[in-house]
């Protein structure tokens, strides 16, 4: 699960480090990003180089209360690769992938009612790329989610049993713009060393 990641990086930053083009100058979104809110988000363009926008993070999930009344959609974040075939997100992986750059991906650890955030990142590197895909919605405008695998090594030991897909560098084009087979085969367990960071800051924001 992922229900909050950071991203430290400007939006020139991120262009530049991705190779795309910056297409929301003055973009407003936080460090810290949580369901429901904006994030930046690196997504291929048929005539130019990948361009770097703001989506929302979370497909709608359109839900209904006693007696069929319309309720709030619900931000659907996290896209489990072994559902990417079921009609909810099988449109946006065969045709709209995108990269999502983080600083570090946050899970819940602890007792209920005091959990605390575990904060997960690659050694030496500022930021990384986790695999997803977007839409247009009517509810949330343009949305993304993330693509998430089962854990491996000592995330999988310590902290949860499943984590984002993590691209590396050279498979980024490949994800974006690759067939559904091609994608499909780098949504696997990351391979190398992970850096965990355990803190005493509540999970739930005040």
């Amino acid at each position: 699960m992922c229900n909050l990641y950071r991203m430290t990086k400007t939006v020139d930053e991120i262009a530049g480090l991705f190779d795309a083009i910056d297409a929301v100058q003055g973009a407003n979104f936080g460090e810290e990003v949580y369901p429901g809110y904006p994030g930046l988000v690196v997504a291929p363009d048929a005539q130019a180089k990948p361009k770097v926008g703001t989506m929302n993070w979370g497909f709608p999930l359109v839900m209904k209360g006693k007696g069929g009344q319309p309720l709030k959609p619900k931000p659907v974040n996290n896209a489990r690769t072994d559902k990417l075939d079921s009609f909810f997100w099988r449109s946006s992986f065969e045709r709209r992938r995108c990269l999502i750059p983080l600083s570090a991906w946050a899970e819940a650890q602890g007792a209920k009612g005091a959990k605390t955030r575990t904060w997960l990142s690659l050694p030496d590197t500022e930021t990384f790329a986790a695999a997803g895909v977007w839409r247009k919605s009517d509810e949330f405008g343009t949305c993304y989610s993330m693509v998430m695998n089962d854990s491996a090594g000592s995330a999988a030991e310590c902290v949860h049993s499943r984590m984002p897909v993590l691209l590396s560098p050279e498979d980024y084009g490949l994800w974006m713009s690759g067939s559904p087979e091609e994608a499909k085969s780098l949504c696997k367990p990351w391979k190398g060393d992970i850096t965990i960071e355990a803190t005493d800051q509540s999970w739930v924001r005040r």
